[in-house]
């Protein structure tokens, strides 16, 4: 075994060094890093105001390759950790097999189903909050055309840009919706420059507003808006705070609440296998409004936005499902 892979195991031996009597919970971050203050970050934030509000600790690690996935999950679950989450779908293969492996110990997995009896799958509605922020992107707008910045090129990728562009075509029939997604592989979620070069792009076309829905890669994009003073959206935790003034709101998806729940359900003794799907009636997604941009959102925006939102959680408003069709009637 090389320097690299010794060091490599030792610091996920160290990550995961949690008792087995403790029965503590564990998560495994997706690529991108824990402070990608973006998907990774909002897991960060659950599991540690679940270490407040319990008084435990936890274990974490952040995945660099995806051979470590395995490893991560199996050295957890051999400690003791419980429950162990992973932190998006691609943790899915891992997961899988090492719950197989352990059924006595309780596992969660973020934007992906695994149907076995330890497993708790947990997936949001994306489409139905993007279709919020695409409402405020085409209200924003002055030149009437609109932008979205994905990251990796994948289904639920695709979802986030549906919802967008169908909320920008509900609030504007007239508005434009120009789409670049990052990459095809994990790197598009941790690519700053690159989301930066997508946007300048976009803003080159007449793009006045673009929302990212791409990890640690939406903060060149962020940048981009800002040095070029137009508006940006951020994505999964609260961005707004970024760019006061570039900022226009941010599409809020509650994977803080699920991993803190998911968590406190086993402390408590109540936690359930099964597929959890959190929306806008869940309060699962939803969209950002605080004094970061609260100048950005008029009286008339914020009206029309909880309207829709009412509309959509009483079903007077289907915003179509990407993941479900694999199309975008527009």
């Amino acid at each position: 075994m090389n320097r690299m892979m010794i060091s490599a195991a030792s610091a996920l031996a160290m990550a995961v060094a949690v008792s087995a009597a403790s029965a503590e919970p564990a998560v495994v971050y997706d690529a991108g890093g824990k402070f990608d203050k973006s998907f990774n970050e909002a897991a960060y934030n659950g599991i540690e105001k679940y270490k407040a509000d319990s008084g435990d600790s936890y274990a974490e690690f952040e995945v660099q390759t995806d051979a470590q996935r395995e490893q991560a999950f199996r050295r957890m679950a051999q400690r003791g950790a419980d429950p162990v989450i992973g932190i998006g779908f691609s943790q899915a293969t891992a997961l899988e097999k090492v719950a197989k492996e352990f059924p006595d110990r309780h596992f969660a997995i973020i934007d992906m189903v695994v149907d076995l009896p330890n497993v708790q799958s947990i997936v949001f509605k994306e489409h139905e909050g993007s279709f919020l922020v695409g409402m405020a992107a085409a209200m924003a707008s002055k030149s009437a055309k609109v932008g979205f910045v994905g990251g990796m090129d994948i289904p639920l990728i695709r979802r986030f840009a549906c919802g967008y562009a169908q909320g920008a075509k509900y609030a504007d029939p007239d508005v434009a919706v120009t789409e670049n997604m990052t990459g095809t592989t994990p790197a598009a979620w941790n690519d700053p420059t690159k989301g930066a070069e997508l946007a300048r792009g976009q803003f080159d076309q007449g793009v006045d507003v673009i929302f990212a829905a791409a990890g640690g890669t939406g903060s060149g994009v962020y940048q981009a808006a800002k040095d070029a003073g137009k508006l940006a959206i951020g994505v999964d935790s609260n961005q707004n705070h970024l760019h006061p003034g570039t900022m226009l709101t941010s599409m809020l998806k509650r994977v803080d609440v699920a991993v803190y729940d998911s968590a406190m359900a086993v402390k408590n003794g109540n936690w359930q296998a099964g597929v959890t799907e959190l929306g806008l009636a869940q309060d699962g997604v939803g969209w950002a409004l605080d004094e970061h941009n609260a100048s950005l959102i008029s009286d008339d925006m914020k009206a029309r936005i909880e309207a829709a939102k009412a509309d959509i959680i009483a079903g007077k408003i289907v915003v179509h499902d990407y993941m479900a069709d694999s199309s975008c009637p527009l």
